[in-house]
C-alpha cells in the first residue's frame, strides 16, 4: 500500500491537515501523522488533533511521499526542526515525493528540496525569495515537488497527490465522490 507521513507542529492549519489525511484515506493511501512537539497538538484555530507518532520515530524508508500541512506557526516550527528537515532531505536524495501546502512550502525552501518552480500562501514567497513563484496558480507541479496555496486550494491540492500516487482512475473516482 502506497504511504505518506504528513509531519505536523503546534499551530497547523486544520483545513490543510485534514483534508490531506482524509483525501489520502478515501483513495486507500496510508497516512501516518507524526508530530514534531508531541502526540497531542493544537491546531491555528485550537482544534486539538492526536498524532500516530512522533516525528523521531519516523523513518524517510518507510514512506513514498511526504506532505506538510501549513499554518503559523507550524510551518516555522517545521522549517526549523533537525527531524523534519533531515527527512525533507532524505525524500528529495531519494527521489521520492514531497508536497507542501499554504505557508509549508517555507520548510521546503529551508531544507533546500523546493524545486524551481513553486507557489505558496501569499506573502509567504517574500520569505522563501524565489522569482518563480507561481501567482496564478492553486497547484504547481515541478518534477516531484507539488505545492499549493491554502486553506481554499487543500482539495485540488490533495486530489493532485492522489493522482501521483494512485493514477488517473483513483483521481477520478475520490474527484467524483467529494462532488467536485
Amino acid at each position: 500500500m502506497t504511504k505518506i507521513l504528513v509531519p505536523i507542529a503546534n499551530g497547523f492549519e486544520e483545513i490543510e491537515a485534514i483534508t490531506i489525511i482524509d483525501i489520502c484515506r478515501r483513495a486507500e493511501i496510508e497516512v501516518i501523522t507524526a508530530g514534531v512537539e508531541d502526540k497531542i497538538l493544537t491546531g491555528a484555530h485550537n482544534i486539538k488533533i492526536e498524532t500516530d507518532k512522533k516525528i523521531t520515530e519516523i523513518s524517510s524508508a518507510d514512506f513514498d511521499m511526504i506532505v506538510l500541512p501549513g499554518g503559523v506557526p507550524n510551518a516555522f516550527t517545521l522549517a526549523e526542526d533537525e527531524n523534519v528537515q533531515k527527512l525533507l532531505k532524505e525524500f528529495k536524495a531519494k527521489s521520492k515525493k514531497i508536497a507542501a501546502i499554504c505557508a509549508a512550502p517555507y520548510a521546503l525552501y529551508k531544507a533546500d528540496v523546493l524545486n524551481k518552480n513553486y507557489t505558496c500562501y501569499p506573502s509567504f514567497e517574500e520569505k522563501i525569495k524565489d522569482s518563480n513563484y507561481q501567482v496564478d496558480k492553486d497547484v504547481v507541479i515541478d518534477e516531484n515537488v507539488i505545492t499549493s496555496k491554502g486553506p481554499g486550494t487543500a482539495i485540488k491540492f490533495v486530489l493532485e497527490i492522489v493522482k501521483t500516487l494512485k493514477g488517473e482512475d483513483a483521481y477520478a473516482s475520490i474527484k467524483n465522490q467529494l462532488l467536485v
